[in-house]
């Protein structure tokens, strides 16, 4: 079995290959050609965090995945990930587990992809602005995502703990500056989203973070946080706004996302109002933006397809690189 750290994936793998790996996923998973049952949820009210499990399968790919992920946002102030996790990649043949691979960072890049997929297949292409909601253990590679999937000038961010905006948008300067983009701190979420082209919002919030009215016609929504049907961080009010809905899975994200459960049960948006899994637009079977005013909005809770592809992919890379810890 090859143990893959972090430092080992994050040098083999970039977001280039995570938005690639992401939309092989979404096209699979969209084709039937994939099982990926809905994630397990174990609820720890005593810790405020959530343990989750997915497994999936591609008979295509000969690999099986199991990730455990644990949801906890109080790490955040305790200086550590709020999401722990690991994933154990399966050699479909044999059924054997031959990797180990770092799930925190299996996770981040594969959510961050699936934004980056959204805007790459989604978004006006003279985006410009982006907003970023959110500086917790997701909040970089959605930033980066944003930056792979179009050539931005300038991208706001927005958290609610002020000095923690200012260190992240500082540190994300230093960090993506071969992007050439400008990183600025906002004082609000309104001042974030004023004029964004592109917006992710990635909070744990139960109310929503951002005002629906205020964003411009023409701007793509990523919304990556919610994934507890009492979670909520997208105003209902860019639901009514938009102009097209799309979900990377419409059934996972009906299973748990307040975001979407909330509005439904509210009588705000209908069924009738979504257009379709992002996967339909890869394969050509769906229309995606049709128009430089429309607003369109993207949720993802995550599939285990996703996990799946990211680590085989990365397992294949390091192999052929050479990286990683052999453990017989």
């Amino acid at each position: 079995m090859l143990l893959l750290s972090r430092e080992d994936i994050i040098s083999v793998f970039t977001m280039d290959d995570a938005i690639a790996a992401d939309k092989l996923a979404f096209q699979l998973f969209t084709e039937n050609k994939t099982d990926v049952p809905l994630r397990t949820q174990i609820v720890s009210e005593k810790q405020n965090g959530t343990f989750l499990f997915m497994p999936a399968y591609a008979a295509e790919l000969d690999a099986a995945a199991l990730k455990i992920i644990n949801i906890f946002p109080n790490n955040i102030d305790k200086g550590l990930s709020s999401a722990p996790a690991q994933v154990l990649l399966i050699d479909g043949e044999t059924g054997y587990v031959n990797a180990l691979l770092d799930g925190a960072t299996v996770t981040q890049l594969r959510t961050g992809a699936a934004s980056g997929v959204a805007f790459d297949v989604l978004a006006r292409k003279k985006a410009i602005i982006g907003a970023l909601i959110g500086t917790g253990g997701q909040a970089a590679a959605q930033l980066e995502a944003m930056l792979c999937a179009r050539k931005l000038e300038t991208i706001y961010v927005f958290d609610q703990n002020p000095e923690r905006t200012k260190a992240f948008a500082t540190q994300m300067n230093s960090a993506l500056n071969k992007y050439g983009a400008q990183i600025l701190p906002a004082s609000t979420s309104d001042q974030a989203i004023a004029n964004a082209d592109l917006i992710v919002t990635v909070t744990p919030a139960t109310a929503p973070v951002f005002d629906g009215t205020k964003v411009k016609a023409g701007a793509t929504i990523s919304c990556v946080g919610s994934y507890q049907p009492h979670m909520q961080e997208m105003d209902p009010v860019i639901l009514q706004r938009a102009t097209k809905i799309f979900f990377d899975s419409e059934a996972a994200v009906l299973a748990e996302a307040g975001d979407i459960l909330i509005p439904l049960e509210n009588g705000l948006v209908t069924k009738d109002d979504f257009s379709g899994d992002i996967g339909e637009v890869l394969t050509g079977n769906v229309m995606g933006r049709e128009t430089e005013e429309d607003i369109i909005v993207f949720k993802t809770v995550g599939i285990g397809a996703q996990d799946l592809v990211t680590a085989q992919k990365i397992y294949e890379l390091a192999l052929k690189k050479n990286v990683g810890t052999n453990w017989e």
